[in-house]
């Protein structure tokens, strides 16, 4: 199975201590849970990006298939919780996505705050690859693992489809220092959140 070197490939300022897997492991009816509800959320954010934005034609068809996947991503977790006899839990409060929407512009023009939510939205998909490859080569349940490589792959495409739109409705310069910001108020977040073994993120 082809790696993806998440230190530099993504750019995450902080990485996830290893150890998060085992607790995951521990807690993996949460884990599974938190994570279907992590691919709802993904998919309703590309839904709300079509509908605020139909004018970008480039956004409207390249992020119509996102919606589908992230949904068939849900559909697979919810199996995975079928085959090991969990249940999807009730859905708690994402602190980690709610820290990082304190950080959007807000009072600028829609183009600026278009460019904002792009990049949160790479931002969520890095740390969640970030994540999967912990899981794939961490975790004891080998069909699991096979299936964090699968995802890991798939939110890596994401995250780059994400930035590439950020780049085609703003200058290269503007969104790199602009993700540059978003990686230094991320690793915070995640100093201020600390060590969570039953949180997708």
């Amino acid at each position: 199975m082809k790696d993806i070197h998440t230190s530099t490939v993504l750019r995450l300022q902080l990485p996830t201590d290893p150890r998060w897997v085992n607790l995951a492991e521990i807690s993996l009816e949460a884990i599974l849970t938190d994570h279907a509800y992590c691919e709802l959320k993904a998919a309703t954010s590309c839904i709300s990006l079509i509908q605020t934005y139909p004018d970008k034609e480039k956004l409207v068809v390249e992020l119509s298939p996102i919606v589908t996947e992230e949904w068939g991503h849900f559909r697979m977790v919810l199996k995975e919780l079928e085959k090991r006899n969990l249940k999807l839990g009730r859905q708690r409060k994402d602190e980690y996505v709610g820290a990082l929407m304190k950080f959007l512009k807000k009072g600028f023009g829609r183009d600026i705050q278009l460019i904002d939510k792009l990049l949160m939205c790479g931002l969520i998909e890095a740390r969640s690859c970030e994540r999967f490859k912990l899981l794939w080569k961490g975790i004891g349940d080998e069909d699991l693992s096979k299936f964090y490589y699968n995802l890991m792959v798939a939110e890596a495409a994401h995250y780059t489809l994400f930035l590439d739109l950020a780049r085609t409705y703003s200058s290269k310069e503007a969104v790199k220092e602009r993700w540059t910001e978003w990686l230094e108020y991320e690793k915070k977040v995640m100093q201020e959140l600390g060590f969570r073994g039953d949180r997708m993120h």
